[in-house]
Protein backbone atom coordinates (compact mmCIF):
# COMPACT_ATOMS: atom_id res chain seq x y z
CA UNK A 1 0.00 0.00 0.00
CA UNK A 2 1.47 3.39 -1.06
CA UNK A 3 1.94 5.90 1.74
CA UNK A 4 -0.38 8.89 1.65
CA UNK A 5 0.22 11.84 3.95
CA UNK A 6 -3.37 12.43 5.07
CA UNK A 7 -2.52 15.77 6.68
CA UNK A 8 -0.85 17.07 3.54
CA UNK A 9 -3.71 15.71 1.41
CA UNK A 10 -6.28 17.69 3.41
CA UNK A 11 -4.00 20.71 3.67
CA UNK A 12 -3.99 20.79 7.49
CA UNK A 13 -1.27 20.62 10.16
CA UNK A 14 -0.81 17.66 12.49
CA UNK A 15 -2.21 19.82 15.28
CA UNK A 16 -5.53 20.25 13.45
CA UNK A 17 -8.69 19.95 15.53
CA UNK A 18 -11.68 17.77 14.67
CA UNK A 19 -13.53 20.81 13.32
CA UNK A 20 -10.50 21.73 11.17
CA UNK A 21 -10.51 18.24 9.67
CA UNK A 22 -14.24 18.33 9.00
CA UNK A 23 -14.07 21.73 7.31
CA UNK A 24 -11.09 20.74 5.13
CA UNK A 25 -12.76 17.48 4.12
CA UNK A 26 -16.03 19.14 3.09
CA UNK A 27 -14.24 21.78 1.03
CA UNK A 28 -12.07 19.26 -0.84
CA UNK A 29 -14.84 16.67 -1.26
CA UNK A 30 -16.99 19.28 -2.98
CA UNK A 31 -14.08 20.49 -5.15
CA UNK A 32 -13.04 17.01 -6.34
CA UNK A 33 -16.44 15.29 -6.48
CA UNK A 34 -16.51 13.19 -9.70
CA UNK A 35 -19.98 14.48 -10.64
CA UNK A 36 -18.59 18.01 -10.76
CA UNK A 37 -15.45 16.97 -12.67
CA UNK A 38 -16.75 14.69 -15.46
CA UNK A 39 -13.74 15.44 -17.69
CA UNK A 40 -11.12 14.80 -15.00
CA UNK A 41 -10.12 11.12 -15.05
CA UNK A 42 -8.22 11.52 -11.77
CA UNK A 43 -11.14 13.07 -9.88
CA UNK A 44 -12.51 9.76 -8.59
CA UNK A 45 -9.12 8.64 -7.26
CA UNK A 46 -8.55 11.99 -5.57
CA UNK A 47 -12.05 11.91 -4.09
CA UNK A 48 -11.47 8.40 -2.71
CA UNK A 49 -8.18 9.48 -1.11
CA UNK A 50 -9.89 12.47 0.51
CA UNK A 51 -12.59 10.18 1.94
CA UNK A 52 -9.92 7.80 3.23
CA UNK A 53 -8.01 10.63 4.91
CA UNK A 54 -11.16 11.93 6.57
CA UNK A 55 -12.17 8.46 7.77
CA UNK A 56 -8.82 7.99 9.53
CA UNK A 57 -8.16 11.49 10.90
CA UNK A 58 -11.72 12.09 12.12
CA UNK A 59 -11.52 8.95 14.28
CA UNK A 60 -9.41 9.65 17.39
CA UNK A 61 -8.26 6.03 17.75
CA UNK A 62 -7.32 5.62 14.09
CA UNK A 63 -5.62 9.00 14.05
CA UNK A 64 -3.43 8.08 17.03
CA UNK A 65 -2.33 4.88 15.30
CA UNK A 66 -1.69 6.74 12.05
CA UNK A 67 0.42 9.38 13.80
CA UNK A 68 2.55 6.65 15.37
CA UNK A 69 2.83 4.08 12.58
CA UNK A 70 2.17 6.01 9.37
CA UNK A 71 1.24 3.75 6.46
CA UNK A 72 1.27 0.70 8.76
CA UNK A 73 -1.33 2.14 11.17
CA UNK A 74 -3.81 -0.64 10.37
CA UNK A 75 -1.33 -3.17 11.80
CA UNK A 76 -0.65 -1.23 15.01
CA UNK A 77 -2.04 -3.95 17.27
CA UNK A 78 0.17 -6.58 15.66
CA UNK A 79 3.21 -4.32 16.02
CA UNK A 80 2.55 -3.83 19.70
CA UNK A 81 1.89 -7.53 20.26
CA UNK A 82 5.11 -8.51 18.52
CA UNK A 83 7.15 -5.96 20.42
CA UNK A 84 5.69 -7.12 23.70
CA UNK A 85 6.61 -10.70 22.87
CA UNK A 86 10.11 -9.61 21.91
CA UNK A 87 10.58 -7.73 25.17
CA UNK A 88 9.32 -10.72 27.15
CA UNK A 89 11.64 -13.06 25.26
CA UNK A 90 14.60 -10.73 25.91
CA UNK A 91 13.78 -10.63 29.62
CA UNK A 92 13.68 -14.43 29.69
CA UNK A 93 17.09 -14.51 28.02
CA UNK A 94 18.43 -12.06 30.58
CA UNK A 95 17.17 -14.13 33.49
CA UNK A 96 18.47 -17.36 31.95
CA UNK A 97 22.01 -16.02 31.49
CA UNK A 98 22.34 -14.17 34.80
CA UNK A 99 21.24 -10.65 33.86
CA UNK A 100 24.69 -9.31 32.91
CA UNK A 101 25.19 -5.67 31.93
CA UNK A 102 25.32 -6.50 28.23
CA UNK A 103 21.88 -8.14 28.30
CA UNK A 104 20.19 -4.77 28.63
CA UNK A 105 21.85 -3.65 25.44
CA UNK A 106 20.80 -6.88 23.80
CA UNK A 107 17.20 -6.31 24.92
CA UNK A 108 17.11 -2.82 23.44
CA UNK A 109 18.52 -4.09 20.17
CA UNK A 110 16.15 -7.05 20.09
CA UNK A 111 13.08 -4.89 20.76
CA UNK A 112 13.92 -2.68 17.79
CA UNK A 113 13.89 -5.62 15.40
CA UNK A 114 10.19 -6.01 14.55
CA UNK A 115 9.36 -9.31 12.99
CA UNK A 116 12.75 -10.95 13.67
CA UNK A 117 12.06 -13.86 16.00
CA UNK A 118 14.98 -15.99 14.86
CA UNK A 119 18.21 -16.83 16.67
CA UNK A 120 18.90 -19.31 19.45
CA UNK A 121 16.44 -20.19 22.16
CA UNK A 122 13.99 -22.81 20.95
CA UNK A 123 11.45 -21.90 23.67
CA UNK A 124 11.09 -18.32 22.45
CA UNK A 125 7.42 -17.55 21.60
CA UNK A 126 6.74 -16.99 17.92
CA UNK A 127 4.86 -13.88 16.76
CA UNK A 128 1.46 -14.52 15.24
CA UNK A 129 1.02 -12.30 12.23
CA UNK A 130 -2.27 -11.25 10.71
CA UNK A 131 -3.46 -12.50 7.41
CA UNK A 132 -3.32 -10.22 4.39
CA UNK A 133 -5.91 -7.46 4.02
CA UNK A 134 -8.08 -7.72 0.91
CA UNK A 135 -9.59 -4.89 -1.13
CA UNK A 136 -12.68 -5.02 -3.32
CA UNK A 137 -14.75 -2.53 -5.30
CA UNK A 138 -18.54 -2.57 -5.48
CA UNK A 139 -20.25 -0.55 -8.20
CA UNK A 140 -23.72 0.77 -7.46
CA UNK A 141 -26.40 2.54 -9.46
CA UNK A 142 -27.56 5.75 -7.78
CA UNK A 143 -30.94 4.17 -7.01
CA UNK A 144 -29.18 1.25 -5.29
CA UNK A 145 -27.34 3.63 -2.98
CA UNK A 146 -30.66 5.33 -2.22
CA UNK A 147 -32.02 2.41 -0.19
CA UNK A 148 -30.52 0.06 2.39
CA UNK A 149 -30.11 -3.36 0.81
CA UNK A 150 -28.09 -6.56 0.98
CA UNK A 151 -25.58 -7.87 -1.53
CA UNK A 152 -23.52 -11.04 -1.75
CA UNK A 153 -19.89 -10.62 -2.76
CA UNK A 154 -17.52 -13.35 -3.85
CA UNK A 155 -14.00 -12.74 -2.54
CA UNK A 156 -11.38 -15.47 -3.12
CA UNK A 157 -14.13 -18.02 -3.83
CA UNK A 158 -15.90 -17.14 -0.58
CA UNK A 159 -19.41 -15.65 -0.54
CA UNK A 160 -19.80 -12.74 1.87
CA UNK A 161 -23.24 -11.21 2.47
CA UNK A 162 -23.13 -7.54 3.44
CA UNK A 163 -25.70 -4.85 4.20
CA UNK A 164 -25.16 -1.59 2.32
CA UNK A 165 -26.70 1.35 4.21
CA UNK A 166 -28.68 3.95 2.30
CA UNK A 167 -26.72 7.11 1.59
CA UNK A 168 -23.35 5.43 0.97
CA UNK A 169 -20.92 7.93 -0.59
CA UNK A 170 -19.08 7.55 -3.87
CA UNK A 171 -15.55 6.44 -2.98
CA UNK A 172 -16.46 5.54 0.60
CA UNK A 173 -14.60 2.56 2.08
CA UNK A 174 -15.89 0.25 4.81
CA UNK A 175 -14.06 -2.53 6.65
CA UNK A 176 -15.38 -6.06 7.11
CA UNK A 177 -13.30 -7.39 9.98
CA UNK A 178 -11.80 -10.86 9.67
CA UNK A 179 -12.81 -11.45 6.04
CA UNK A 180 -9.38 -10.93 4.55
CA UNK A 181 -6.57 -13.47 4.13
CA UNK A 182 -6.13 -16.34 6.58
CA UNK A 183 -3.03 -16.24 8.76
CA UNK A 184 -0.57 -19.09 8.17
CA UNK A 185 0.65 -19.31 11.76
CA UNK A 186 -2.46 -19.05 13.91
CA UNK A 187 -2.75 -15.26 13.95
CA UNK A 188 -5.96 -13.35 13.22
CA UNK A 189 -7.37 -13.13 9.74
CA UNK A 190 -6.88 -9.99 7.71
CA UNK A 191 -9.72 -7.58 7.00
CA UNK A 192 -11.70 -6.86 3.84
CA UNK A 193 -11.87 -3.23 2.68
CA UNK A 194 -14.73 -2.49 0.31
CA UNK A 195 -14.76 0.73 -1.73
CA UNK A 196 -18.04 1.81 -3.31
CA UNK A 197 -18.15 3.42 -6.76
CA UNK A 198 -21.45 5.09 -7.66
CA UNK A 199 -22.23 5.11 -11.37
CA UNK A 200 -23.38 8.36 -12.95
CA UNK A 201 -27.13 8.78 -13.44
CA UNK A 202 -28.22 10.03 -16.90
CA UNK A 203 -30.44 12.83 -15.50
CA UNK A 204 -29.77 13.27 -11.79
CA UNK A 205 -26.54 14.37 -10.11
CA UNK A 206 -25.69 13.90 -6.45
CA UNK A 207 -23.52 16.20 -4.35
CA UNK A 208 -23.24 15.06 -0.74
CA UNK A 209 -26.90 14.57 0.29
CA UNK A 210 -28.46 16.88 -2.29
CA UNK A 211 -29.75 15.93 -5.74
CA UNK A 212 -29.75 18.12 -8.86
CA UNK A 213 -31.56 17.82 -12.17
CA UNK A 214 -32.63 19.95 -15.15
CA UNK A 215 -36.20 19.83 -16.49
CA UNK A 216 -37.30 21.10 -19.90
CA UNK A 217 -40.15 23.62 -19.80
CA UNK A 218 -42.10 24.62 -22.88
CA UNK A 219 -42.73 28.26 -23.56
CA UNK A 220 -46.49 28.14 -23.03
CA UNK A 221 -46.29 26.60 -19.55
CA UNK A 222 -43.48 28.97 -18.62
CA UNK A 223 -45.55 32.01 -19.62
CA UNK A 224 -49.01 30.92 -18.47
CA UNK A 225 -48.10 28.59 -15.60
CA UNK A 226 -49.33 25.04 -15.03
CA UNK A 227 -48.18 21.60 -13.93
CA UNK A 228 -45.49 19.29 -15.26
CA UNK A 229 -44.42 15.76 -14.34
CA UNK A 230 -40.81 14.99 -13.38
CA UNK A 231 -38.98 11.67 -12.92
CA UNK A 232 -37.18 11.09 -9.60
CA UNK A 233 -35.30 8.12 -8.17
CA UNK A 234 -38.48 6.88 -6.53
CA UNK A 235 -41.04 7.64 -9.23
CA UNK A 236 -42.84 10.55 -10.85
CA UNK A 237 -43.81 13.77 -9.07
CA UNK A 238 -45.90 16.75 -10.18
CA UNK A 239 -44.44 20.24 -10.06
CA UNK A 240 -46.47 23.45 -10.06
CA UNK A 241 -44.95 26.02 -12.43
CA UNK A 242 -45.64 29.66 -11.69
CA UNK A 243 -46.68 31.95 -14.54
CA UNK A 244 -43.86 33.91 -16.23
CA UNK A 245 -41.17 31.49 -15.06
CA UNK A 246 -37.79 32.47 -16.49
CA UNK A 247 -35.16 30.24 -18.08
CA UNK A 248 -32.70 28.95 -15.47
CA UNK A 249 -35.13 29.31 -12.58
CA UNK A 250 -34.17 26.94 -9.76
CA UNK A 251 -36.59 25.49 -7.21
CA UNK A 252 -35.89 23.42 -4.11
CA UNK A 253 -37.85 20.35 -3.07
CA UNK A 254 -37.02 20.27 0.63
CA UNK A 255 -36.33 16.83 2.08
CA UNK A 256 -36.63 15.11 -1.32
CA UNK A 257 -32.90 14.56 -1.83
CA UNK A 258 -30.59 11.69 -0.91
CA UNK A 259 -30.83 9.86 2.44
CA UNK A 260 -28.21 10.85 5.01
CA UNK A 261 -25.81 7.97 5.71
CA UNK A 262 -26.88 6.06 8.85
CA UNK A 263 -29.29 8.84 9.84
CA UNK A 264 -32.74 7.22 9.66
CA UNK A 265 -35.41 9.49 8.21
CA UNK A 266 -33.06 12.35 7.26
CA UNK A 267 -32.70 13.48 3.65
CA UNK A 268 -31.04 16.21 1.67
CA UNK A 269 -32.88 18.48 -0.77
CA UNK A 270 -33.68 18.12 -4.47
CA UNK A 271 -32.85 21.12 -6.69
CA UNK A 272 -34.62 21.46 -10.05
CA UNK A 273 -33.48 23.91 -12.73
CA UNK A 274 -35.92 24.85 -15.52
CA UNK A 275 -34.61 24.84 -19.09
CA UNK A 276 -36.90 26.88 -21.31
CA UNK A 277 -37.50 25.25 -24.70
CA UNK A 278 -38.18 27.57 -27.61
CA UNK A 279 -40.89 26.19 -29.93
CA UNK A 280 -39.85 25.17 -33.45
CA UNK A 281 -41.69 24.34 -36.69
CA UNK A 282 -44.30 27.03 -36.08
CA UNK A 283 -47.42 27.05 -38.22
CA UNK A 284 -48.32 30.21 -40.16
CA UNK A 285 -51.04 30.93 -37.61
CA UNK A 286 -48.63 30.59 -34.70
CA UNK A 287 -46.17 32.93 -36.38
CA UNK A 288 -49.00 35.38 -36.92
CA UNK A 289 -49.93 35.27 -33.24
CA UNK A 290 -46.33 35.80 -32.15
CA UNK A 291 -46.12 38.76 -34.53
CA UNK A 292 -49.24 40.28 -32.99
CA UNK A 293 -47.86 39.65 -29.52
CA UNK A 294 -44.56 41.34 -30.36
CA UNK A 295 -46.44 44.51 -31.37
CA UNK A 296 -48.03 44.80 -27.94
CA UNK A 297 -44.74 44.97 -26.03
Amino acid sequence: MDYIDYYKLLGIPKTATASDIKAAYRKLARKHHPDLNPNDKDALKKFQQINEANEVLSDATKRKKYDQYGKDWQHAEEFEQSRQQQRQSAQNQQQQYGGGQNMGDFSDFFSSMFGNMGGSGGNRPQAKYRGEDFSAEVRLQLIEAYVTHKQTLTVNDTNIRITIPAGIENGQTIKIKGHGGISTNGGPNGDLYITFALLLHPRIKRLENNLYTTVDLDLYVAMLGGEITMETLTGKVKLHVAAETQNGTKIKLKGKGFPVYKQEGQFGDFYVTYNLKTPTHLTPRQKELFTELSKTT
